[in-house]
């Protein structure tokens, strides 16, 4: 096992997306604004057909098939890589040591996760069947939206059981990770295999680096942007290379936590110990050569104590949660509602979308786990009931971002006019599907947990 990862619980996960699930919410909504405001509306379409573009002489970065990427694919091809390289090191990390690590605990969150996916897509098939351009879209109302689906249950803080909290951050992982097979699997078209071969050789590369005990964790990124655009010009989707990358990062280190503790306390022991006075507190301390030094190398000695995986992924943190999904959301929450009516929601792709969240996710997360427990395959999350499971169960339907990506890949631009419409349903769909589901579930939730904790 990594030696470097210390075995815990999703409570960081769980506060890091709580926090940015508050800035999630405001983009979608300046995006709903910008892109129904009569003075806004055009202005922001036509943002993001704009070409982007960082040109070495002839050669742009950002462009596939020999045309430059409009900011829309930078947000959604560029951006996004950098958003399911965190979930990949998140998934590696959860399956190491995490509660993906076991059988035993993971059990429960990925059956569930499971009949999530599942059954989400058959009521969409039922909704759409006969329509082939509808029927792409089966795959948009499988995800769980982590940032929103934490948020929710934050609102209920000490009420809520430890082992729900638990159950639900492991299932939305899994479920990425189902989301970015079925990205993989069915959105890849037109395969280059000379790009191909080119990514090939790249992850050979990144997978030598790590067997042969490379820990610099910008040979990993470098190679991993030239993967990126070899993968962009292959046929399959982008956003993979990050998830590949992730998996070619070491999460162990190379000569064991024990060794770099130890180089530290040596370098700690050098230094007497020093009686300071309260006039000399503030005031620098000379140090010597050799004390500078000595300090240098307990600073690259805890630089070493922390895995590639667990730095890269710390360091992403801030900037994908406050910045990259954000922006994001702002570039694909803009519906615009000309053309649409209540009615719209009642049909189509909208219907499916909406009930695939709401009553999909719910029946299938719910059904797969009694299932499971019934038959004394898992056991019930610590601390709940089937009233307060079930309401975790309705709060799953919460889906945004990664199904707005697959929205996206689903009804491209480039299909015409027809394929515009059902992306602009679809985002109808999973925005009222996803609210009505953190709606619903907060009521349950409210009704079902115990109630509030008297702080002490």
């Amino acid at each position: 096992m990594a030696d470097s990862i210390q075995n815990t619980s999703l409570g960081g996960l769980i506060r890091r997306y709580v926090n940015a699930s508050g800035l999630l919410i405001i983009a979608t909504v300046l995006a709903l604004v910008f892109a129904n405001l009569p003075a806004t509306r055009d202005g922001y379409a036509w943002l993001w057909e704009r070409p982007v573009s960082l040109s070495i002489g002839n050669f742009n970065v950002f462009s596939h098939g020999g045309h430059p990427l409009t900011l829309m694919d930078f947000i959604n091809d560029f951006l996004m890589f950098f958003f399911f390289l965190s979930v990949g090191l998140e998934i590696k990390r959860e399956v190491l040591c995490g509660e993906l690590s076991s059988k035993q605990k993971a059990l429960l969150p990925v059956i569930g996760a499971c009949g999530g996916m599942l059954v989400p897509v058959i009521v969409f098939f039922c909704v759409c069947l006969g329509h082939p351009m509808m029927e792409r879209g089966c795959a948009i109302p499988m995800a769980t939206d982590i940032a929103f689906s934490l948020g929710v249950l934050s609102m209920f803080g000490k009420r809520v059981p430890v082992g729900l909290k638990i159950f639900l951050a492991a299932l939305a992982v899994a479920d990425d990770l189902g989301g970015i097979i079925v990205i993989a699997l069915f959105y890849s078209h037109g395969l280059s295999w000379q790009y191909l071969l080119g990514a090939a050789i790249i992850v050979a590369i990144l997978l030598i680096g790590n067997k042969r005990g490379v820990r610099v964790k910008s040979f990993y990124l470098s190679f991993g942007l030239v993967l990126w655009f070899m993968v962009l010009n292959s046929g399959i989707h982008a956003t993979i290379a990050g998830v590949v990358l992730a998996f070619c990062i070491p999460a162990n280190l190379s000569k064991g936590t024990r060794y770099y503790l130890e180089r530290i306390r040596d370098c700690v022991n050098e230094y007497p110990n020093i009686d300071v006075t309260d006039a000399d507190r503030s005031k620098a301390m000379v140090l010597s050569k050799d004390e500078i030094q000595g300090l240098r190398r307990i600073e690259s000695a805890a630089d070493q104590l922390i895995s590639p995986l667990q730095d890269i992924e710390d360091q992403l943190a801030m900037p994908i949660n406050y910045a990259v999904i954000p922006i994001f959301a702002f570039a694909n929450a803009g519906v615009n509602f000309e053309g649409l009516s209540l009615m719209s929601l009642f049909h189509g792709v909208a219907l499916g979308v909406f009930l695939g969240l709401l009553i999909g996710k719910f029946i299938g997360v719910l059904s797969f786990s009694w299932l499971s427990i019934k038959f004394k395959v898992c056991q019930m999350p610590a601390g709940a009931n089937w009233k307060s499971f079930a309401s975790v169960c309705m709060i799953c339907g919460i889906g945004f971002t990664v199904s707005m990506f697959i929205a996206a890949l689903s009804y491209p631009t480039h299909l015409g006019a027809e394929a515009a419409e059902m992306l602009n349903e679809a985002k109808l769909g999973i925005l009222c599907g996803t609210l009505a589901s953190a709606l619903v579930g907060a009521f349950m939730l409210n009704q079902t947990l115990p109630k509030a904790v008297e702080e002490a």
